[in-house]
């Protein structure tokens, strides 16, 4: 028998393959521009045959009934590893069908594995090719090791996803059941800085020396620094999350990666979403190395490079030093993520020239709010311990913190808070004997 027939004698409707979940069953699904929607869609309608099924997911895309409808409880749970939109409404109206998973990226397949084993994945992969291969296409920053573990494996064939390359690929005899599904890719359009965010990309942008290999995510900030590397010269990539900045810095010859200590000439990243251009772009693309998210997140890992950069965002810091990027107070609002991991990796760099940012605007509920706070808000999840802090950048400067004392970090951070709250700022931090 051939590839292909084997190929097509593994072909299923949507609706054949959703009926395979059971009840008590762990279901895994591949995240991001990775998700299997057509799959996601339909779980709901075995509900009633079903119960206390668990769906993990990251960064779920849409708000699909089997954990937005409140009638799901019981019968379905979306375990997220980072919320999104449609999981924070969840939270929000109250469904009592959402919860989180603590985690770090790295982690999240072998914590997850170690815990239970995974019944079922359901993922995305291009056709197969001439040899009997598909490419998992835009993610593998859990999904090949859950492959590798679950008991049942789903894979919706989608023509339009870009053939990767790296540890992207996976033979049709490895896969239990195939659904054809055309379907337009999930695209993420990059945000439009604003006027605080194009301050902040300067400050980061300073910090960036040429050579230097770069963690870089999505969304205004990140966009900005982008934006404020394009006199940089020779920088390399090796990121959690691969988006259209890096693309473009690659097209105006500021990327080279010829420089990197780990992998020169090559972009290493576990995941990308952005736009069809980025897409076409990473199709069959040898100048981009998709890896598992357990080695290219690994602190150790990103520790081999050299010159590296992290760049990440956060909700709050407090005047010690510690950051709350993934709740606000007791609500979890996103997740950790790999922000644990690269910081760590970066400041522990082999050449000792690593360097981690985190960056946040100074101000939050239209400048009602100081991001930089005497105490976080009570229950807020810790995802950088101060320990582990180096940079933080705001649009008022950078405030160095690795090695300092309370009395220094405080004094840095108030001078890069907002100027109206300074003042209440040097007062707390007195109260609390920080100064």
């Amino acid at each position: 028998m051939t590839s292909l027939d084997l190929y097509r004698r593994k072909q299923v409707s949507i609706e054949d393959a959703v009926s395979h979940i059971g009840s008590d069953q762990d279901v895994i699904v591949a995240m991001c521009a990775s998700e299997p929607q057509g799959c996601m869609s339909r779980f709901h309608l075995v509900a009633d045959l079903v119960e206390n099924v668990r769906v993990f997911s990251c960064l779920t895309l849409k708000p699909y009934p089997f954990y937005m409808d409140p009638a799901m409880k019981g019968h379905f749970e979306l375990a997220s590893w980072f919320h999104a939109p449609g999981s924070r409404e969840a939270l929000k109206l109250g469904t009592g069908t959402v919860t989180y998973v603590p985690n770090m990226l790295h982690r999240a397949a072998s914590d997850r594995i170690h815990a239970h084993r995974p019944d079922i994945f359901f993922g995305t992969c291009t056709p197969p090719d001439k040899h009997g291969f598909v490419s998992l296409s835009l993610g593998i920053a859990y999904e090949k090791d859950v492959i590798e573990a679950a008991k049942l494996v789903v894979l919706e064939v989608n023509p339009r996803l870009p053939r990767t390359l790296g540890d992207t690929q996976i033979h049709v005899s490895k896969v239990d059941f195939f659904v054809e599904h055309d379907q337009e890719v999930p695209a993420l359009p990059a945000p439009t800085p604003s006027p605080i965010d194009l301050a902040i990309g300067a400050h980061i942008a300073e910090l960036v020396e040429d050579g230097a290999t770069l963690q870089l995510g999505i969304g205004g900030i990140p966009n900005a620094a982008a934006l404020a590397l394009r006199d940089k010269k020779d920088l390399g990539v090796h990121t959690e999350m691969l988006v259209d900045s890096m693309m473009e810095l690659y097209e105006a010859g500021v990327i080279t990666n010829e420089r990197k200590a780990l992998k020169p000439g090559k972009f290493v990243t576990t995941f990308a979403m952005g736009s069809r251009k980025l897409y076409d772009w990473l199709d069959d693309n040898v100048a981009v190395e998709f890896q598992r998210g357990n080695w290219v997140n690994h602190p150790s890992i990103i520790a081999q490079n050299s010159k590296m950069v992290s760049i990440n965002t956060c909700i709050a810091v407090d005047l010690t030093g510690q950051v709350a990027s993934e709740s606000i107070g007791a609500n979890q609002y996103s997740g950790t993520g790999g922000q644990s991991d690269t910081a760590q990796g970066a400041v522990a760099g082999f050449d000792g020239l690593g360097k981690s940012i985190i960056a946040c605007a100074s101000t939050a509920r239209g400048g009602t709010v100081s991001t930089i706070s005497p105490l976080l808000a009570e229950g807020s999840a810790i995802t950088l311990h101060r320990s582990h802090v180096d940079h933080i950048v705001t649009e008022h400067g950078v405030a160095r913190l690795r090695g300092r004392t309370v009395r220094e970090r405080a004094q840095a951070l108030i001078a890069v808070a907002h100027p109206d709250f300074r003042s209440d700022l040097t007062a707390q931090a007195r109260k609390l004997g920080y100064l």
